[in-house]
């Protein structure tokens, strides 16, 4: 009689298999997130850079950035945590000014819209993704943009704000200035 010995995985080699897989995992993982950030940041970028290019076309035909009590009250040196009202309301002003809209997104009379804003860019987000009122203008890290206009409300001062016209800054979730995308 012929004896058959059958095969099979030893503990050792199944636990072997899926330390392999685990890591395999953790690396794919790791990879994604940081990919998902690069994205975040180029988007958040390219939103700065859309979002200046219309103040500058509200400055072409109005003479004037939009400024308010908000935006000349932020200061980006001072300011450091995106979750503080205050960038809230300057981003609110700076959004109905741009849109030519009001908080409920309805068109205002008279009003020139300069920049489409994307409906992920409002804030706050409803269960459903939807934003009925928009709060504020919200960046790819789930924060609100920061609207500075507190140079030009302070002329010569050098110890206030970045640029003599406007600052526009992601703080990216971080209150270290050097991780912000800014247009200074």
């Amino acid at each position: 009689m012929i004896e058959r010995r059958q095969r099979a995985f030893t503990i050792i080699e199944l636990l072997v298999v899926m330390a392999v897989i685990i890591v395999l995992a953790g690396l794919i993982l790791g990879t994604s997130s940081y990919v998902q950030k690069k994205g975040a940041r180029s988007r958040a970028e390219a939103e700065i850079a859309a979002m200046s290019a219309a103040l500058e076309s509200y400055k072409a035909d109005n003479g004037i950035y939009p400024r308010n009590n908000d935006t000349d009250t932020l200061d980006a040196r001072q300011h450091l945590d995106a979750t503080k009202p205050v960038y809230q309301q300057a981003t609110l002003f700076l959004y109905e000014q741009l849109s030519g809209s009001n908080a409920q997104q309805q068109a205002t009379a008279g009003m020139k819209s300069y920049l489409s804003f994307k409906p992920q860019m409002l804030g706050p987000h409803d269960a459903n993704g939807n934003v009925t009122t928009v709060q504020f203008v919200r960046d790819p890290f789930g924060n609100s943009y920061g609207y500075s206009t507190v140079q030009a409300a302070n002329p010569g001062s050098t110890s206030v704000g970045y640029n003599p016209t406007f600052d526009l800054w992601s703080t990216t979730g971080s209150t270290t200035t050097d991780q912000w995308i800014k247009n200074w």
